[in-house]
Formats: structure tokens, sequence, C-alpha cells
């Protein structure tokens, strides 16, 4: 009986968490880059962000696996790469993608293991039987406060099950709609002259952003900036209200969250494209039990690693069962780490009207984009092309789109092959250098080999076209 004792303690002392909660927030921003203090932005205000990033891990070398809105989601609550879970594009009105009714959801695995499932906010995802969340919250997904006050009641209750949090804004998302009178009016970022209840606005001047090099730096460019600046600002308060809840209501020590962009920010060049900006994103995640923090990890992760975390640390089946992803819980405690290393991304549509496949293979200083129908000019979104950004570049005869012609935007080659070390903003095609032959076959073989490990319909374009 008392080996037994020992063997118990020895246990318990090695998973503390084991005899405790474990509750999840999944906490997914709407189109937002590396747009942060914590991530090394001194002029835009994320004191929450930051706030998290300083008692858990900032991923570095954090990317989505598709840079549209639904299938980016369908990939954080499958596990898989939505090549294979079908939501191939967005799932509302017309666009009409779903996800494979058969599959097993990370709300629906989390349920089965004795969870309280709750949603607020973006939801965006079909079909809810895929999908299914015991409580749905209401609340404007364009304030984060006013949603994390109504998560109160949740986060307080006193119950046998933990909770999972699945909360989603809006913000920073670039707003549709027709742009009348003047492409900067309406603001496109969700702002408006009266505010949010329980928002302190936050707002910026043009001349105080910083313009990354992928966009031009022109007076549309920065105004527009400056309006999705005031975006972020906004529903990072949102963030800071609910880690108060969290801390109030006894729970910061025992609840799991991950803070991440769906996919990159709301411009040409980087949503919708799976160039750096458009998928290597803010990723900010605390584990209750790490023994420290403060930390940043190179670990490279995406979000199809995601849900294997959760269930990793919800003590749940979280590995094999179709999902493609890893948990990367134990990167957390880790600044550097080994076998993370490498990442795959995979992206066919946005809207309906905008087929577009791409596969890429990301190493630390090589990566590789296969333009699967580069015949076809790129296609954009129809807010990405009415921004004022795209348009005031079209209007001016032989302009530059940051540091490409907008002829190499629209047309691309088959495979882009870039040396991310000497060329980090993706300029300079290698794919049909002499020198790169080797290591073209190299990368196209193990983009094959991805395709056929997750059983990619695509994979048949290397034989038939």
């Amino acid at each position: 009986m008392q080996r037994l004792l020992v063997v118990f303690l020895i246990f318990a002392g090695a998973f503390p968490a084991l005899a405790a909660e474990r509750n999840v927030i999944l906490f997914v921003v709407d189109d937002q880059g590396l747009d942060a203090g914590c991530y090394g932005n001194p002029a835009i205000q994320t004191p929450s962000l930051d706030r998290l990033a300083n008692t858990g891990t900032l991923f570095t070398h954090a990317f989505c696996t598709t840079a549209s809105c639904s299938a980016s989601r369908s990939v954080l609550l499958t596990g898989m790469y939505n090549h294979a879970n079908a939501q191939y594009g967005h799932a509302h009105t017309y666009h009409h993608f779903k996800t494979f009714e058969n599959i097993r959801s990370l709300p629906a695995r989390l349920a089965d293991a004795g969870y309280r499932t709750v949603q607020i906010g973006k939801y965006h995802v079909a079909p809810e039987s895929v999908y299914p969340f015991e409580t749905r919250l209401p609340g404007s997904a364009r304030n984060a406060v006013e949603m994390a006050e109504a998560c109160q009641d949740v986060i307080h209750e006193e119950s046998d099950q933990p909770f999972f949090l699945y909360f989603c804004t809006s913000d920073p998302h670039r707003g549709g709609g027709k742009v009348e009178s003047s492409p900067l009016k309406p603001d496109r970022f969700g702002n408006r002259p009266q505010g949010y209840p329980g928002v302190e606005e936050v707002t910026y001047s043009p001349e105080d952003v910083l313009v990354p090099p992928f966009l031009p730096d022109t007076p549309e460019c920065r105004a527009e900036l400056a309006q999705y600046y005031q975006s972020v600002s906004r529903l990072d308060q949102g963030l800071g209200a609910l880690l108060d809840t969290l801390e109030a209501a006894g729970h910061a020590d025992d609840t799991l969250i991950i803070y991440l962009s769906d996919n990159g920010i709301a411009f040409p060049g980087a949503k919708t494209t799976l160039y750096e900006p458009g998928m290597r994103l803010p990723c900010v995640a605390r584990n209750p039990y790490q023994s420290s923090r403060g930390l940043v990890t190179d670990a490279m992760i995406t979000w199809a690693d995601v849900a294997p975390t959760i269930l990793e640390f919800a003590g749940a089946e979280h590995e094999g069962s179709g999902l493609h992803g890893r948990s990367f819980l134990d990167t957390l405690d880790q600044p550097q780490t080994s076998g993370w290393d490498e990442v795959y991304a995979s992206h066919t549509f946005h809207e309906i009207t905008m087929y577009y496949p791409m596969r890429v293979v990301r190493g630390r200083r090589y990566k590789l984009t296969w333009n699967i129908a580069h015949p076809l000019p790129f296609p954009f979104a129809s807010d990405l092309w009415e921004a004022a950004t795209w348009q005031s570049v079209l209007s001016r005869e032989g302009a530059k789109y940051g540091q490409r012609s907008v002829e190499n935007y629209i047309h691309r080659a088959e495979f882009e092959l870039y040396d991310l070390e000497k060329d980090p903003h993706e300029i300079h095609n290698l794919a049909a250098h002499p020198e790169h032959q080797a290591r073209l076959r190299e990368l196209q073989a193990k983009l094959r080999e991805f395709q056929k490990r997750t059983s990619d319909p695509w994979i048949l374009k290397w034989e038939y076209e």
C-alpha cells in the first residue's frame, strides 16, 4: 500500500494539472498581423497582449495553413488541413463551403471529455453539426469588451466540468460593402464616431504608423493602417477584460489561453496569399502549469497543431484519429527547440470566385510555394480590391506595390523558391536558377509527401497538369 502511495505521489507531482481543473480559452482575432508591442511594434498599443506574453510564451514562427477566414478556422477546430476537411473557403452566403459531416471537431471531442463548450463572436464554419457548442453567447464581435462581459457567468460558474471558451472577435477585419465618395470613408475596420460601449478608443495618426515592406508607403496606405491599428487596440481591451475576469474568478492559474489570428492583415500581399505576411502570425500561449514565464520560443508551429495541443492539455486523445497536427504544449518551456523546423500550408479558395490553389513547404531558411493554377491571374477578395491602399497604386502609372511590381503580384510563376535568410520579403525567385535545382527537387518531393500524408486531392496535379 505504501509503495502504491509513493507511485501516486510521484505521478501527481509530474502532472500537477491532472488533479486540478483544466479550463481552455482559444482567443481568435480576425486578420491581425505581427502588429503588437510584444512583437516589436512600438507604434501600436496592445498592453493586454503584452501582458499575456509576459506571463506566457510568445511564438516567433507561428503560421496559419490557409490565409482565409472560414478555411483557417476549420483547421483550428479540426487539427486537419482544409484540403482534407473540405472547408475549402468561406462558409457564409453563396460561397457555401462546408466541412465533411463525418469529422469530429475540437468542441465535439472536448464535450466527450466532459467539457462545457462555449462559443462567442465570429463562428464562420459549417455545418453546426460538425462544430457543436453547448452554449453560444450573444455579443457584438466588434466589441470584445462586451464579449468579455458576456462570458463572466460561464467563467464564474461553479461546476464539476471545466470550460472550453472559443472567443472570436471580428476586429480587426476589413469591412465589406460598397465604398462611397472616398476610399477611406466610411472607415473599413469597424471604427465608428460614436465608439463602442465600454471601450476607450485609441486613435492613431497616419504619420505615426509603421508601414511594413510589403505595403506601399502612400498616404492612403498610412490612413488605412491607422484605422487598422485602432481596431487592434479595441480588441486588445477585450482581451484585458477577459484576463481580469479569469483572475477575479480564481481561474488564472488553471486555464490554458491561446491567442492567435486566423490569417494575415487584410491588405493585398497578406491575407489570401501564402507570402509571409499572409501566414506568419501572432501566437501567444499561457499554460498555467509551465515552469517559466515570459518566454519566446523559436518552435515552428501551425494552426493544425492547436487542436492537438488543447486536447493534450485537456487529457483527451490528441494523437492519430485523423489529426494532422501535433501538440506544441512542451515547447512553451523551450526557447530553442528541436524537431520544430518545418511547416506546411495549403490554400485553395477564399471567396468562391477566387480559385487559386497553393501549397507551401517552409523551413528555417528556404520556402517553396507551388502555385498550382499559375496560368491564372491571382484573384482578389472584393474588399481587398476596393482597398484604398491597392487602388492608390493602380492609379499611379508604373508604381510598385511594396517591393513587387503589380505585374509580378498578379502573375506568378508555377514555383516560387525563396532564401528567407537573404530575401525575407520573397522578391527574388530562385526556382529557375541552375544552382538551386537540387534544392527545388528536394522541396517538391517534400510537398508531394505532405500531400499524400494528408490526403490532398490536388496531388493529382503533379501528373495531370
